[in-house]
């Protein structure tokens, strides 16, 4: 009897304690839940329709990543040299950080693209190179904040060569995890997005940050580049093979369209791009200096004369939103309109920019200040996305990654020249917004005839390897 009391006693204790565990870990499984969920919504976006088994999905986290980290050293850098010292100062500071940064990185730019295509079996270990030295530079900056330390600026410097460096890499490993029936603009537009909405979301956690000190974000950015440094060498090993690759030149001329090679030339390969790859380039190379030239000109403008209403920090927020808002629809709809004339699309939204800069500068105010930042935003996507088009269509892939390299250097050095101009002009936002219309136009004016008779031609004069 009481051998069978001490059973049911035991019974009991031991229901009780299941019971309490199976409470505790219900309860477990709630809070965890909401990561745990997000995460796995994310993983299923990222790696569908093939993605996940080319690698693809991998290259979206990895530039995900690497848009939050950047973000994160941006709004350190933002608070530093603009925010934290009076207008005229800060014009001198942020003039200084473009002549010490951006002047030698216009001078190392044109370097990296070949330096790189010189490493094709290493790109993995590149894109993890380029994360670490984000990472501790992002710790440099962190203490030349600190301490007011001129080692700001050339660890910024290095800040913007090593992410130049990734994204030279990066359009160079897209086509090698393209999944089956994936075009290379579909899989550009995924990149990018991903990269967009991390940035949309890390941007206001850097700002949280930087209310607790201004160093934190720094420290997040740390934090953020040393997890992408191990995501990088999570891709396919594929990315580090260079099988029927070779260099490419953005030219367009007769000599090179002869075909150097017969006659005997040292450097192999492909010698142009074509007629509609240059053009497309022209025009692109038009927005990303309306993009720099409105960053640096709107900041200044609207810290001096605000959005009716609101402080320069929010009105800068506002445009900041615009702009964003902008490059995502832009992202979106290029992946939409991938069987369109990439040519038509290009002409279309460069005079959209044109007309909306026309109509910004003769009727200067708020609205229309956020929505040529839109416009802006969503012309750059687009027009970005129909270049990756062209450069797919015209150019062969046996030199196809290494066009992609040296296009996107010419777009960032031509977005450093619009910064150039932006930071010298007066605060008078009539006269910026009309030197922006004369960018856009200049841009748009040189390119057009191209494009269109490209365009009629149905892209069949294409380019051809030496």
């Amino acid at each position: 009897m009481n051998d069978v009391a001490a059973a049911d006693r035991g019974g009991v204790r031991g229901g009780g304690s299941g019971r309490v565990g199976g409470a505790v870990r219900s309860v477990g499984r709630a809070l965890h839940f909401p990561v745990t969920g997000t995460a796995r919504g994310i993983r299923r976006a990222t790696h569908a329709h093939g993605a996940g088994e080319s690698g693809l999905g991998k290259l979206i986290e990895l530039h995900a990543v690497n848009g939050a980290g950047d973000v994160m050293i941006t709004v350190a850098l933002a608070s530093t040299v603009f925010f934290s010292v009076p207008t005229d100062e800060a014009r001198g500071r942020v003039a200084l950080y473009l002549a010490i940064t951006m002047a030698p990185f216009t001078v190392l730019a044109p370097v990296i693209g070949p330096l790189l295509d010189r490493l094709p079996h290493g790109r993995r270990a590149a894109m993890a190179g380029a994360m670490l030295a984000r990472a501790l530079l992002a710790l440099i900056i962190s203490g030349a904040v600190a301490s007011g330390s001129l080692e700001l600026y050339p660890a910024a410097l290095g800040v913007l060569v090593a992410s130049k460096a990734y994204g030279v890499v990066r359009s160079a490993v897209v086509p090698r995890l393209l999944p089956p029936g994936f075009s290379l603009v579909k899989a550009n537009s995924r990149v990018t997005l991903a990269g967009l909405l991390a940035t949309g979301v890390a941007a206001p956690i850097g700002a949280g940050l930087h209310a607790v000190g201004d160093p934190w974000p720094l420290y997040g950015a740390f934090v953020i580049f040393v997890a992408g440094t191990f995501l990088s060498f999570s891709l396919p090993r594929k990315v580090d093979s260079a099988k029927g690759e070779d260099f490419a030149l953005l030219a367009a001329d007769e000599e090179h369209l002869h075909g150097p090679r017969q006659k005997q030339a040292k450097r192999p390969g492909l010698r142009t791009v074509g007629p509609a790859v240059t053009h497309a380039l022209g025009a692109n190379a038009a927005l990303r200096c309306l993009s720099g030239f409105l960053i640096f000109f709107l900041a200044f403008l609207l810290r001096e004369h605000p959005l009716a209403g609101e402080s320069a920090a929010v009105s800068l927020g506002i445009v900041g939103v615009a702009a964003g808002t902008g490059n995502a629809l832009g992202t979106a709809v290029g992946a939409w309109l991938k069987s369109k004339a990439p040519e038509i699309i290009i002409v279309t939204v460069v005079a959209v920019a044109l007309g909306t800069a026309v109509v910004a500068a003769l009727f200067f105010g708020p609205f229309l200040v956020a929505a040529l930042a839109a416009v802006a935003g969503f012309a750059q996507a687009l027009a970005k996305l129909s270049l990756d088009a062209l450069i797919q269509r015209d150019v062969p892939e046996l030199v196809r990654t290494s066009a992609f390299a040296r296009s996107e250097t010419l777009l960032q050095m031509a977005w450093v020249f619009g910064g150039a101009i932006g930071i010298v002009m007066p605060l008078n936002g009539t006269l910026g917004l009309v030197d922006a219309a004369a960018i856009v136009a200049v841009g748009w004016l040189t390119t057009l005839r191209g494009l269109l008779a490209s365009a009629r031609h149905g892209g069949r004069t294409r380019a051809r390897v030496a």
